[in-house]
């Protein structure tokens, strides 16, 4: 059984892998697409997740998509940046609905409405960005964002393998009883030798911004991971979604990168010449 587990999140992986590589090299374009798909999946697993909170679900992705195209529309240049203004109507349009909402559930639905683009439209949005500007000039560079997730798969992959074969201390028992240290050790260490591989191949950016992004990664990463993992046992659910077999949802997949992606845009917008 565990086995057959394990074969099927081996070839989930290699599926979801080879789509995202080929979306990102494709062009700019397919990754446009393949940020909205994991916007729309993303934010639905989290609004099935505290469906009892009454979010406004339909609502909430009308905003988050306006929120995405904005960016998307401005960083193509077919708008000036004035474009990003009308996510102000947007967010106020929501709050108008609210207001003459009869539910029973109004603030905990609005609420848990813009945690969900909080958590998962706002870093995708930071995605965008790290694809594109301020330090590219406006020209997609599709190698930073490859980079960057060889080195959030080789921490999650590291931690994982690591954790299953030499895991005896729980990292945060009370959140997540499966993450060990011993894991969070092998992530590390796997996330630091995609750094430097990374470097080799994408020399867009030097050695040490690559190390930087990977410790980076190695923190906000792992706790994005457990902010996740809390949010699942707050509702005691296992898996945010059955999408990816051996993997569960977008969420469980998307997690890390989810956590760690502002930090990076943060870094590169401060430190990169």
């Amino acid at each position: 059984m565990e086995m057959t587990n394990l074969m099927k999140r081996f070839l989930t992986g290699v599926v979801l892998i080879f789509g995202i590589w080929l979306s990102v090299i494709w062009s700019c374009y397919s990754f446009f697409t393949l940020v909205v798909l994991i916007n729309i999946i993303g934010l639905r697993e989290f609004y099935r997740l505290f469906e009892s909170a009454s979010p406004m679900i339909t609502y909430g992705m009308i905003v988050s998509l306006v929120l995405l195209f904005s960016f998307i529309i401005a960083e193509l240049n077919y708008f000036d940046w004035e474009i990003l203004l009308i996510n102000i109507p947007s967010v106020f349009i929501l709050f108008l609905i609210a207001l003459y909402s009869r539910s029973e559930k109004v603030i905990s639905g609005l609420a848990f409405t813009f945690m969900g683009i909080l958590y998962v439209s706002i870093p995708l949005v930071f995605l965008l960005l790290t694809a594109f500007n301020p330090f590219w000039k406006g020209v997609y560079v599709p190698t930073v964002i490859l980079g960057l997730f060889i080195i959030v798969w080789s921490n999650d992959t590291g931690a994982f393998i690591f954790g299953k074969i030499l895991g005896s201390n729980h990292l945060f028992a009370r959140i997540s009883p499966n993450k060990t240290w011993e894991g969070s050790f092998g992530g590390a260490i796997c996330s630091l030798l995609a750094a430097f591989v990374s470097s080799l191949f994408f020399t867009i950016l030097s050695l040490s911004d690559w190390m930087i992004i990977s410790l980076i990664v190695i923190v906000t990463g792992t706790y994005g991971d457990l902010i996740k993992s809390m949010m699942k046992r707050s509702v005691n659910v296992k898996d945010s979604g059955s999408i990816l077999p051996g993997h569960g949802g977008i969420l469980d997949r998307f997690d890390s990168l989810m956590g760690s992606v502002p930090f990076v845009f943060c870094y590169l917008i401060l430190f990169f010449e």
